[in-house]
């Protein structure tokens, strides 16, 4: 979502700050997005897992204590605008490990000289696991009676 920012970069927390999106047209999007493609240096988010002095940023960020963060190499293969309802782009994104999409929600928007956060995500593929492969809880737990009844 463009327009305003959140301290976690995600919809888990409320609004900071709003900024104006309505100067973005179909073209910044587009160059943009191909700007963010490739080597990149990112910042994860205050609200992560990483462990500073053996504790997660996001209890000390919960707690109001802020952290420089150093950045970190990540690398974006595709990014792919699917779908623009401004202020609300939907996206898809191969990427590294390591690479936090709420960053880059982040970063895309400061790139637009605005704000964005992210506001829903769906993982498609993580290693050789893809959600195309999965299956509808329903279909586990047949699966599980079948195999127990065997």
């Amino acid at each position: 979502t463009l327009g305003a920012i959140t301290p976690s970069f995600d919809a888990e927390t409320e609004i900071e700050e709003s900024f104006p999106f309505h100067h973005i047209t179909e073209e910044m999007i587009m160059d943009t997005s191909a700007a963010f493609t490739g080597a990149q240096e990112q910042v994860p988010p205050m609200f992560s897992a990483i462990k500073v002095d053996g504790q997660p940023l996001y209890k000390k960020a919960r707690k109001g204590e802020f952290v420089a963060i150093q950045p970190r190499p990540v690398h974006i293969y595709h990014f792919k605008i699917t779908h623009n309802r401004l202020p609300e782009l939907d996206f898809e994104v191969h990427c590294s490990k390591g690479t936090y999409i709420r960053s880059l929600a982040n970063d895309f928007g400061k790139a637009l000289d605005s704000g964005a956060y992210l506001s829903a995500l769906c993982r498609t593929k993580i290693g050789d696991y893809s959600l195309e492969n999965s299956w509808e809880l329903d279909q586990l737990m047949a699966t599980l009676e079948a195999t127990k009844s065997r």
